[in-house]
C-alpha cells in the first residue's frame, strides 16, 4: 500500500553531539549582559548569597525568567538551561532553585524591591540607547501608562486564594509601559492580591502608580516649568475613584479613566444631548468610524466632588452581533464613557487614545504567556516573588525587542518569538579558545537571529 502522506522515513537516534537546542535563548542571556540587568540582579541580591553558596542568587532570578521568557511555566523548566552549560553557564539544580524562592520569600518586599531595581537600571540604559517610547497626541508627546486588573485561577488550595467573581484565585494588579502601535510593552510591576480583592480600590492604584514612577529613568517623568509630567495613566472604570483622581492631578499626570455609567441617571443625560452635537468617532487614520459617535457631555454630569477642568466624553456605537448589552445602552446603540484631564483635544482625538488602552489586553495575555496564567507555589510570598520573575521574563523580551529588533519583529508577540527565535536550534562548534553557535542556513529566520546578537553587542557591556 502506498503512503500518500509524502512524508521521508525517519531513522531516530539518541547520539548526536554538539546540537543546542533553544540556542536561540542565548540572545536573551546576551540582552541581560548587555542592558546591565545581570549584573544589577548579582549585586542587589547579593544580600540573599549564602557564605558559602556555589551559586549567585541573582544568576538563579535571571536563569528562571530566561526559562520562562523561552515558554516556561514552573521553577523545574530551569531544567532546559541546565542541559546546556555551554550556551548558559551554570545553572543551579531544582532543591538549590527552591530554597532561594524561599529565601527571598522571607522578605518579599526587600527581594521584590531589589529586582525591581535591577530591571530600572536596564530599562534606563535600554531606553537611552534605543529612546524613550513617546507617543504623540496632537499637542506634545507622553508616556502612556495602562493600569488593569485580571484574575489567575488556583488549582490547588493555595495561601490567600479566594473565591472571586470569576472563580477561585488571586486579582493582582498590573502595569505596563505602552509601546504604540510600533511596538509592544513592558510590565512594569504589578501587586498580588486575593482573589476576594475590589477592582476599584484607589490605595492599591497608588501604591502600584507610586512604584511605578519610582522605576522609570528621570527623563520620563520629570516635572516641567508648569509642574506637570510628560505622562498619561489609562484605566477601565475601575480606576475612577475620586482619590486616585486627585493623586494623578497632585503628581501632574494626565488621565483617561473609564467611567461607571450606571452611578448616573444615563437616560436623562442622553435626552438633553442634541442630535447636532454628536459627531462621528475616527479610526486610527483619521477617517470616520462605522456607526460610531462621540460628544462631550462634561456639563451634564454635575462633576462638582471631582477635579477642576475634568471633561466626559461619551460614546455610543452598534455593538457587534452576540455582544452582551448593558443597561446604559439606548435605542440599539451601545454607549459608553471616559473621563479625562486633557484639555486642549477634541472628543474624536480623546476616545481614540481611550480606545487604544484595550491594548492593556494584550500585555496581560501575553503575560499569562510567560509564566502568570499559574501562580505555582502555596505560599502567597512565594508567588509575589514568581511575580517579579515573570514582570523580569518579559522585562528581558519587550528590552530585546526595542532594542535589537525593527519593523514587525518589533510587535510580535512572545509566541512568536520563541517560534521564530528563542527555540531555534543550533550546532555548538569549538575552534581554539573560542565556542561558535552554528544556525542553521534554510531556518527562514537566521538572518534575522544573528542581526539581533549584532545589535545587542553593539551595545558596551556595563
Amino acid at each position: 500500500m502506498k503512503s500518500s502522506a509524502g512524508l521521508p522515513a525517519i531513522v531516530v537516534t539518541g547520539d548526536g553531539a554538539g546540537v543546542v537546542s533553544h540556542a536561540g535563548a542565548r540572545l536573551l542571556v546576551e540582552t541581560a549582559r548587555r542592558s546591565g540587568v545581570a549584573a544589577g540582579l548579582s549585586q542587589r541580591l547579593s544580600l540573599w548569597r549564602a557564605p558559602r553558596a556555589v551559586h549567585d542568587p541573582g544568576k538563579i532570578v535571571l536563569d528562571l525568567a530566561v526559562a520562562i521568557a523561552a515558554g516556561g511555566d514552573c521553577a523545574a523548566d530551569i531544567a532546559m538551561l541546565r542541559a546546556q552549560p555551554e550556551v548558559f553557564g551554570s545553572v543551579a539544580s531544582d532543591p538549590t532553585v527552591s530554597r532561594l524562592i524561599s529565601l527571598l520569600a522571607e522578605d518579599p518586599e526587600g527581594a521584590g524591591l531589589a529586582i525591581r531595581a535591577a530591571r530600572s537600571q536596564a530599562r534606563q540604559r535600554v531606553w537611552g540607547h534605543a529612546g524613550i517610547p513617546w507617543q504623540a497626541d496632537g499637542h506634545g508627546r507622553k508616556l502612556v501608562i495602562d493600569l488593569d486588573a485580571t484574575y489567575i485561577d488556583a488549582h490547588s488550595p493555595k495561601e490567600q486564594a479566594t473565591k472571586a467573581r470569576k472563580g477561585f484565585g488571586f486579582h493582582p494588579l498590573l502595569g505596563f509601559v505602552d509601546h504604540g502601535e510600533q511596538g509592544t510593552g513592558e510590565a512594569m510591576t504589578g501587586l498580588l492580591r486575593p482573589g476576594s480583592a475590589g477592582a476599584g480600590t484607589a490605595a492599591d492604584h497608588i501604591t502600584l502608580l507610586k512604584e511605578m514612577l519610582a522605576h522609570l529613568p528621570e527623563d520620563a517623568t520629570a516635572f516641567d516649568e508648569h509642574c506637570r509630567r510628560p505622562i498619561l495613566v489609562r484605566t477601565d472604570s475601575a480606576g475612577a475613584t475620586h482619590a486616585f483622581t486627585q493623586f494623578l492631578i497632585e503628581q501632574g499626570i494626565e488621565f483617561s479613566l473609564g467611567a461607571k455609567l450606571g452611578d448616573y441617571d444615563i437616560d436623562t443625560i442622553l435626552a438633553a444631548i442634541p442630535p447636532e452635537a454628536w459627531i462621528p468617532a475616527i479610526n486610527p487614520d483619521g477617517t470616520p468610524q462605522p456607526d460610531a459617535r462621540v460628544c462631550e457631555a462634561t456639563a451634564l454630569f454635575g462633576l462638582t466632588t471631582w477635579p477642576q477642568d475634568m471633561r466626559v466624553i461619551l460614546k455610543k456605537d452598534k455593538p457587534l452581533p452576540g455582544s452582551q448589552l448593558t443597561i446604559t445602552d439606548h435605542d440599539g446603540m451601545r454607549v459608553t464613557g471616559f473621563f479625562t484631564s486633557t484639555g486642549h483635544l477634541a472628543p474624536p482625538e480623546l476616545e481614540l487614545r481611550h480606545r487604544r488602552h484595550a491594548r492593556v489586553e494584550d500585555r496581560i495575555r501575553c503575560g499569562k504567556d510567560t509564566g502568570l496564567a499559574n501562580l505555582p507555589f502555596h505560599g502567597f510570598a512565594h508567588n509575589q516573588i514568581w511575580l517579579e520573575i515573570c514582570a523580569l521574563a518579559q522585562d528581558l523580551l519587550a528590552l530585546t525587542q526595542r532594542a535589537a529588533l525593527t519593523g514587525p519583529a518589533r510587535r510580535w508577540e512572545p509566541k512568536t518569538l520563541r517560534h521564530r527565535l528563542l527555540a531555534t536550534a543550533a550546532r555548538l562548534v569549538r575552534t581554539g579558545r573560542q565556542l561558535i553557535l552554528r544556525y542553521a542556513q534554510n531556518w527562514p529566520w537566521t538572518p534575522l537571529l544573528t542581526s539581533v546578537f549584532t545589535r545587542l553587542h553593539a551595545l558596551s557591556s556595563p
